[in-house]
């Protein structure tokens, strides 16, 4: 793609905003039609429900590794220069913050990502979720929950470089790197004709994670070409929320970039998809319990997703498709976080049927 063109054209600024609006449109019809969400796969995992949404995130997650390893092997792309294995990580930061957001997943019933494409939907509680989760992340990057976060990262850190590069650490090379996400990707056709997926689900998920490796090329095209510092990433929620909120509330003439396109590109491709899908519906909350769990999973992601480096996608997907140390231990948190927070939530709602029914005097169970 020439971006010195368009650059010319629009300004470097604008072009690498309408860059990252593109993507998001793209990751949002993808992430609609498809349903992927890592709570819904992570929730069928441990409940050993099926593999359906578990297949979707499968597909998104290795279509993400192969062709992001497959451009690099093809000169296209060069990610050495990326945040997320260039720049001192936290080791504890990742672990601690995956943790939390798993958690946040769990009370939320949605990741970061699933929350945007939900809100574009008509769904209020997603909404709310999201508003909340972009306010915490700001105050947990520079403002009142910063010492906080410092402080947690500070325990256990790791040098940018070799370090923090799984694939150069295991001496594997990105020949091993694609090796490895096709394997995932066969495990992902296996689980869907266990499920027997439909090929919208199977092509949304794929195209999800396509999205995140065109992030990659996209990014590092343009910061190759601009005179300007571009930074090399990919998809992420958890940065980019802050950084939107802080455009809105901030005066006019603040700077525009690649995430200020993204947000709002999701935000679009996701209304679209459900337009076409006649899918728009208005949704609120039933309860004031129901409100206090979003919220408490709002916090807890995120403060999460900061602490940890990125969100469900931005670590779990984005970052784990170059093989980032700390986006490894990240989903690793997640996956844990989430199953123990889905185990103790299950109890609960156990629990609370079985009061319900004794207060009735009535051996049927009922609803909490």
């Amino acid at each position: 793609m020439d971006f010195a063109a368009l650059s010319e054209l629009v300004g470097e600024k604008t072009a690498i905003t309408l860059t990252g609006l593109a993507v998001g449109v793209l990751f949002g019809i993808f992430a609609q039609r498809s349903r992927f969400c890592l709570r819904s796969a992570v929730v069928e995992f441990w409940n050993r429900d099926g593999t359906a949404k578990l297949s979707v995130w499968l597909f998104a997650f290795s279509a993400a590794i192969v062709a992001t390893q497959a451009f690099i092997l093809l000169d296209w792309l060069d990610v050495g220069q990326a945040r997320q294995l260039s720049a001192t990580g936290s080791l504890s930061g990742a672990l601690v913050g995956g943790l939390l957001f798993g958690i946040g997943m769990i009370l939320a019933r949605g990741c970061s990502s699933r929350m945007l494409v939900l809100a574009a939907n008509g769904n209020l509680r997603a909404l709310l979720t999201g508003l909340i989760f972009a306010v915490v992340a700001q105050a947990s990057l520079s403002g009142l929950l910063s010492p906080l976060r410092t402080s947690i990262a500070a325990w256990w850190t790791i040098g940018g470089g070799t370090g923090r590069d799984l694939l150069a650490s295991f001496h594997l090379g990105h020949l091993g790197g694609l090796v490895f996400g096709l394997i995932w990707l066969a495990a992902a056709v296996h689980f869907a004709r266990r499920a027997r997926l439909g090929w919208r689900e199977t092509l949304g998920g794929s195209g999800v994670g396509l999205t995140i490796a065109i992030a990659w090329l996209l990014t590092f095209q343009f910061s190759s070409q601009s005179f300007e510092i571009v930074p090399v990433q990919s998809l992420s929620f958890t940065g980019p929320s802050a950084d939107v909120l802080m455009l809105v509330l901030s005066p006019p003439g603040q700077p525009w970039d690649f995430n200020i396109g993204l947000v709002p590109g999701v935000v679009a491709g996701s209304f679209l998809a459900a337009l076409w899908g006649r899918e728009l519906k208005l949704e609120g909350f039933k309860d004031g319990h129901s409100m206090r769990r979003y919220i408490a999973g709002a916090i807890c992601m995120g403060f999460g997703g900061m602490l940890a480096g990125g969100c469900a996608v931005g670590a779990g997907v984005s970052g784990a498709a170059v093989f980032a140390l700390t986006a490894w231990l990240a989903l690793l948190g997640m996956w844990v976080g989430a199953g123990v927070a889905n185990f103790v939530a299950d109890r609960s709602s156990v629990g609370a049927i079985s009061v319900v029914a004794e207060s009735t005097g009535s051996g049927r169970v009922q609803s909490p």
